[in-house]
């Protein structure tokens, strides 16, 4: 089975234990890569391998120090660019209708995303949330939109 075409950009991403759990859904739902920046950890690290059950030994990532150099290749060939955040124009995640292949950016779990690479991001998408609490933990809409991605990617491709 070839790969869903979706990179996973984590940047700031400061637990290890939810880089470890990205690891383990990005394997779950097939996505082509992680991308790991800022001072999110990177593989071999014992937090990452607790909760990621052997996906980091599995799973497709790169290292990247120079995210907006990156982020301007992935767009000029083609991809777009998705912030998954809190913001006045994001759009509803089950509403939005990626552009094949994507690149979906995760932030700090307190901050965020900085305002810089936010700018270079074609869409800004949020996780609807219908009760309280505003967001939740970055690993966990991971995997909604790791999921949903798959589920819109088998649907155009089948």
């Amino acid at each position: 089975m070839r790969p869903v075409p979706v990179s996973v950009v984590l940047h700031h991403v400061r637990s290890l234990y939810n880089v470890g759990s990205f690891f383990r859904t990005a394997d779950g739902a097939g996505v082509r890569e992680l991308v790991l920046s800022g001072i999110t950890a990177r593989p071999p690290r014992k937090e990452i391998a607790k909760t990621a059950l052997g996906a980091d030994e599995t799973v497709p990532w790169r290292g990247v120090d120079d995210l907006p150099a990156w982020m301007d290749d992935f767009a000029r060939a083609g991809g777009e660019l998705a912030a998954v955040e809190l913001t006045d124009q994001a759009r509803d995640l089950f509403e939005w209708r990626p552009r094949w292949p994507v690149a979906v950016l995760f932030g700090h779990e307190v901050d965020g995303l900085p305002p810089d690479l936010l700018a270079r991001c074609a869409i800004h998408v949020r996780v609807p949330m219908l009760g309280q609490k505003e967001s939740l933990n970055v690993a966990t809409a991971g995997g909604v939109v790791m999921y949903e991605l798959l589920r819109k990617w088998r649907l155009e491709t089948s």
